[in-house]
């Protein structure tokens, strides 16, 4: 095993990359090597998971997990890359500042594995206990490997930023926290700054608080299990994967560590992978009162199935029938296996298509669940490589489909009745712009249902109502947003 010493907790965040990519290997999906093999496994599997990220838009969580199982990586190895990958993604506008001002060129003029290569070499330096030195040399070597020619320049530019700490760095390239405090924000704690004014607007303009939000982001976030309700108590779970029972929702177990598709609970459909807030709002829809008939509940936007597991083990127990509807045919089967032996049937249309659909009448069904197709922004911590992709210019078209999907749902509860809208962002556009609208544009009238008291008792900082906004640190879940709305009509 190589030798390498731990880092310590970080802050850190991507950038997409312009310039033109690198040729891909089409049976691994990685860069192909040149030149001879660098000495760190760890290293360089963390390599190709940015460099997947970047060259082939994907998803980290995702392909590091196949990366580290390709090159047989385990233990205090596969901790490293893990914590290299994670930390460089989420430092990523901030070490590319750096990069930029030491190596006196755009990030955009360097060769797209030697830009990768230093990032992970940057972030070394800045971010981890490794020593300079072998971050440095490592580094050296990891470039010589994928690009041969720059291996100089590489060594210039590590030893150029080695010579500065970090927060001299910051205090050379940040804006000053006087005049440009989201700009200041944005630098120090990794997100760019249309997501940083965005956070401090749905936090009343309080930047101290915005601030604590940020760090909280980029720790390395707990796994949530779901307790199918029926299939399995949360209490003997945490006992069955030594974790610990959430703090908020009945079904929530952390566990400590581990790969959760190998846990028997999961294999075995007794529980899911899934934040706790998200468990949290989808209960709220169902502890929702309602008079007269309760039995015919609708997920109008169900893939890839977590929240309709849920919703479908409940359903089980209480005599409901579930109508899970996903326009993605890849994401509906997802759907049908995370529900398979519960009563949920699985329509593979647009939810938008009530009214027009015979298996989506008006007015036919008791609750209905708008987990809504958003920005993610409330789950930064969990894909640390999607707060550089999106772009406000994402916002416009997503929250024409959010007013869409609540006029369909509106339409589909029947008076009485209770609609639940959720997004995980907490960006006022997509939630209390998105209901107003929707819920005016619906034809229908509607009032407000207080969701605070759908939420379990206890439960800090849930604002005024009637809404209710989830924050990483206040409540340890993603960023969460839930208004319940009641057809009058």
């Amino acid at each position: 095993m190589t030798e390498h010493r731990a880092p310590r907790p970080h802050g850190a965040g991507p950038r997409r990359p312009s310039g033109p990519g690198h040729p891909r290997d089409q049976r691994s999906g990685r860069a192909p090597r040149a030149g001879r093999p660098p000495s760190d496994p760890a290293r360089q599997a963390a390599y190709e998971a940015v460099a997947a990220v970047h060259r082939d838009d994907a998803y980290a969580n995702l392909v590091l997990g196949e990366i580290l199982g390709g090159m047989g990586l385990h233990g205090r190895d596969a901790a490293f890359a893990t914590e290299l990958t994670y930390g460089t993604l989420r430092a990523l506008g901030t070490l590319d500042l750096i990069i930029a001002d030491a190596s006196g060129r755009e990030l955009s003029q360097i060769d797209p594995p030697a830009r990768d290569a230093l990032r992970l070499g940057a972030y070394q330096l800045l971010y981890t206990r490794v020593p300079s030195h072998a971050a440095v040399n490592q580094t050296v070597d990891l470039v010589r490997s994928v690009a041969p020619g720059a291996a100089g320049f590489a060594n210039a530019v590590m030893r150029t930023i080695s010579e500065t700490s970090l927060d001299d760095w910051l205090a050379k390239l940040a804006p000053s926290h006087d005049e440009d405090p989201v700009g200041n924000l944005a630098v120090h704690h990794h997100h760019p700054e249309w997501i940083v004014r965005s956070f401090a607007e749905a936090l009343g303009g309080d930047l101290e608080d915005t601030a604590r939000l940020l760090i909280e982001d980029n720790q390395a976030p707990v796994v949530h299990l779901c307790a199918r309700p029926g299939r399995a108590d949360a209490v003997e779970l945490a006992d069955e994967v030594n974790g610990v029972p959430g703090a908020f929702s009945p079904y929530a177990v952390y566990l400590n560590g581990g790969a959760p598709r190998e846990l028997a609970a999961i294999r075995e459909g007794r529980a899911h992978v899934q934040d706790e807030g998200s468990q949290l709002v989808a209960a709220a829809l169902l502890a929702a009162p309602l008079e007269g008939r309760d039995t015919r509940w609708l997920d109008l936007c169900a893939g890839p199935g977590g929240k309709t597991g849920l919703i479908g083990a409940i359903a089980a127990g209480r005599g409901a029938e579930v109508t899970a509807v996903e326009v993605a045919e890849h994401r509906a089967r997802l759907v049908e296996q995370a529900t398979e032996g519960m009563p949920v049937t699985v329509l593979p249309m647009d939810g938008r298509s009530v009214g027009r659909d015979p298996d989506l009448p008006e007015e036919a069904f008791d609750r209905v669940l708008v987990d809504a197709p958003c920005t993610g922004l409330g789950s930064l911590r969990r894909r640390p490589e999607s707060r550089w992709r999106r772009q406000p210019a994402d916002l416009p078209p997503l929250t024409k489909l959010q007013r869409e999907l609540l006029v369909a749902a509106l339409r589909a509860v029947r008076p009485g009745g209770v609609v639940a809208y959720v997004t995980c962002s907490p960006h006022m556009v997509e939630t209390q712009v998105t209901v107003s609208e929707g819920a005016r544009r619906s034809g229908v009238e509607v009032d407000f249902v207080d969701a605070r008291p759908l939420l379990p008792p206890g439960m800090p900082g849930l604002g005024p109502g009637p809404t209710v906004q989830l924050w990483p640190h206040r409540h340890g879940t993603d960023a969460m947003f839930l208004a319940v709305l009641r057809r009058t009509s």
